[in-house]
This record gives C-alpha cells, structure tokens and sequence, in this order.
C-alpha cells in the first residue's frame, strides 16, 4: 500500500493547525522589546504577556475533547481557524496591553485545541502503516510555522516600519488562518468517529478514499472496539485501568518543556541580545534555527516509522543535554560567544530530531479509544501547563545569569534518558487497537 494524494492533502489540511501552532509560538520573539519598551513592562509582565497565550492554550486544552466527541474533529478545527484569524487580527489592531492579552489569550486558545484535536484526526485517519509520518506532519507543520514566524520577522523588520512593526508581525498570521479555514471544507470526517456515530457507509468511503487495504477489516476491528466500550459504560480516564497511558502521555509531554524549548522559541531574539548580537544579526541566527528544526524533523519523520520512537528520544535527550549544558557554560564564563549560535543549532537539531518530531505521535497512540480524546487533552494540557511555567519564569530566572536555565533544562534532559530507556513502550507499526490490547490489556 502506497500513501495516495488524497490522503496526503487530508493529512496536510488538518496538519495546517499545526502550522499556524508553530507561528503563533514563535512570532513573539520578535515583538518582545516592543513590547517591553512600549507597555513599560518588567521581566516578570514581559513574562506574563507572553504567557498569556500558554495560559489560553491550557483552556483549549480542557474544553476541547468532549465537543471534538460529539461534534467531530473536523467541525471543531473550523472553529478553531476562526480563532486563529481572530486572534491575528486583534493582536494587530489592539489599542491597549490589556486588548493585547485578550487576543494572544483566545489565540493560545486555538493553539490548545488544535494540538488536540489536529493529531488525534490525523492518528483516526491514518493506516497504521504510515501512522507515526502522517502524525509527524503536525510536528512538520509546527516547525514550519516556527521558521516562517522567524522569516516573517525578519522580513518585516528590513521594512523600517518603526513603532507598528510589531503590529505587522503579529498581524500576518491571519493569512494562513484564513487558508486553513477554507481547505476545511475539502476534507472528510473522521472514520472512528463516522462509525462512533453509526455513519458506516460514510466511514467505509472515507477509508476507501485514504487507501485503506482491508477496509472491512479495520470497520470490524473499530466496531468490536467501540462494542468493548459500551459494555464496559462510560469510562473515566484518571483510573488504575490507565495509569500507564497517562504516564506515558504526562511524562513526555513535561518532559517536552523542561528541555527549554520553549524558553528558546520565544525569547530567541532576547538570548541573543544578551550574548552581544545586534538586531538584524539575532533574527538572521533564529532563521538558521528554525531551519535546522525543520530539517531535523524531517529526518526523524522518514524514519520514525522504521527505527521506532524510543530510539529518537534517546538520541534526543543525550545530544539536548550536552548541547544546552554548552550553553550554560558560555553564560557563566561570559565566554566563547563564537559558539552560542552552534550549541543552540546543536540543541535544536537534537530535538527536532526527538521530541519535537514524537511528541504528539506518541500521545495519540497509547490511549485506547474510550479515552483518546480526553488523554490527548490531558497530554497537551500537561504541555502548554508546563510551557506556561517555563515561558513566564524564563526571563526571571535568566536575569541573573541567562546560565541557569539551560543548566536546569540539561539536568532534565539526562533524567528523561533514563525514564525513556526503562519505562517507555514502543508504538511503531501497530494499530491503535492491537496497541490498546498491549497497554491496558
């Protein structure tokens, strides 16, 4: 079986949240020091305004499964999409700091929802065959969004637009929020949830469409699952039943943040300053990193089908630590600066090549399908929580000496070796269902 066009389109379309996911996380390192200057705001309101969006994205978060439930995926994501342009548009037109907050809050609300219910589409979607690559598109997407975000920046700063600039950077994303929203209309619905909802004929058209080889096969498996769940009534997810999907899921997703990731993202152009860079040099260094994202989550996304997830998550977590460990040095010894835009190509590349290309593979994988759209939400709740976190006690902790972070992130990386190595499952090439059997049994 051949991955179709069709299915390719489809798996783009819904991996197009991911994109504007991606964007949103990173264009605000261009605007930091605008906003800094023009709102007079100290590291710790600095932090919060960044935040802001996190703190949305947890809302997204936990709203978002129950509605994606009854309603469908897709119906969900077109509400989102408005969000998105919403969000844009109000961030470039906002007329005070507190404007501002609001429409980077109903921006990270977006976010949230969509890295729950962009994946877990896509996961319902796919053939198990191609599973881990097409779940990897989110994650492509994401880091594609990253990189135009840093792009965009620059771009926009050659203009000399002076005390709008940021509106500016801002304000583009409600082009490809608007494009997301339109191609909506040309993907199906989900098949799990076609068939959740008695829509055989529609499901077995829908997996026809995506290539599916036994179709009849896989509406059986699915039917006999849902059957399993109604005899088994409604069930709650925070139980002993599932306290290892829910580790699975919590553990990879801290573990996500405390690599740093996010402190970088948002506060690149700032770490850079700090370091000595000047303007124009320290967005031409983002664009570099956000291309060795990109790149590096390609690689891992030809693979991760092939090698597995659990091997991607040891390479990634030696390689984050010594690289951000070199970092760390470099701030505390006030030396060797040459090497800073290295060690953080270095530390991207490491996780581009893991985490980032894992994470939400792996979340929608270990639940079974009673639970999914709940446990996708507790996994990325666990994230954009601990995203917050990070993001808004950054600048703090860096203020002093922009060492300790990366410090801390290092230490945390080795610990997540040895949690992956010992505890983690292997999810590679098996169907959700035969994956429910073997976790929850």
């Amino acid at each position: 079986m051949k991955i179709n066009i069709r299915l390719i389109f489809i798996t783009l379309t819904a991996a197009l949240g991911g994109f504007l996911f991606g964007f949103d996380t990173a264009v605000i390192a261009g605007a930091t020091s605008a906003l800094e200057k023009l709102f007079n705001l100290d590291k710790f309101w600095l932090g919060f305004t960044v935040s802001i969006a996190l703190i949305g994205t947890i809302i997204g978060t936990m709203v978002v499964g129950k509605p994606a439930d009854i309603y469908g995926r897709r119906r969900i994501l077109f509400y989102l999409a408005i969000f998105y342009a919403l969000s844009a548009l109000g961030c470039a037109f906002s007329f005070s700091w507190i404007s501002l907050l609001f429409f980077r809050f109903l921006g990270g609300i977006a976010v949230g929802g969509v890295s729950v219910v962009g994946p877990m589409y896509i996961a319902e979607i796919a053939p198990a065959k191609y599973r881990g690559r097409l779940v990897g598109m989110f994650q492509f997407n994401v880091v594609l969004g990253i990189l135009m975000a840093y792009f965009s920046n620059y771009l926009v700063g050659l203009f000399g637009l002076g005390e709008v600039e940021w509106r500016w950077k801002l304000g583009i994303m409600a082009v490809p929020s608007i494009l997301f929203f339109i191609t909506l209309f040309f993907i199906p619905r989900s098949p799990r949830w076609l068939i959740k909802m008695g829509l055989i004929d529609e499901a077995r058209s829908v997996l026809n469409l995506t290539g599916e080889e036994f179709v009849e096969k896989e509406i059986a498996e699915i039917l006999e699952s849902i059957e399993s769940e109604k005899k088994k009534g409604k069930e709650l997810l925070f139980s002993k039943k599932f306290k290892y999907p829910i580790f699975l899921a919590v553990s990879i997703a801290m573990f996500n943040q405390l690599s740093g990731i996010n402190g970088l993202l948002y506060y690149l152009n700032d770490i850079f300053a700090q370091a000595g860079f000047s303007k124009v040099s320290g967005d031409l260094q983002s664009v570099a990193i956000g291309a060795t994202n990109l790149l590096f989550t390609m690689l891992a996304m030809s693979i991760i089908d092939k090698v597995g997830r659990k091997l991607l998550l040891l390479i990634g977590s030696i390689g984050t630590a010594v690289s951000l460990a070199g970092v760390a040095f470099i701030f505390f010894t006030n030396s060797h600066q040459n090497l800073l835009v290295w060690l953080l190509v270095s530390y991207i590349a490491f996780f581009g090549f893991s985490q980032g290309a894992v994470i939400w593979v792996y979340i929608s994988e270990v639940f079974p399908n009673s639970v999914r759209s709940k446990g996708q939400a507790l996994g990325s709740f666990t994230h954009w929580i601990m995203a917050a976190i990070v993001s808004w006690t950054f600048p703090v902790m860096a203020e002093k000496s922009g060492g300790y972070p990366f410090l801390f992130f290092a230490a945390m990386m080795l610990l997540q070796f040895f949690v992956v190595k010992f505890m983690y499952v292997e999810t590679k090439g098996k169907s959700l269902e035969a994956l429910q059997k073997e976790i929850i049994g």
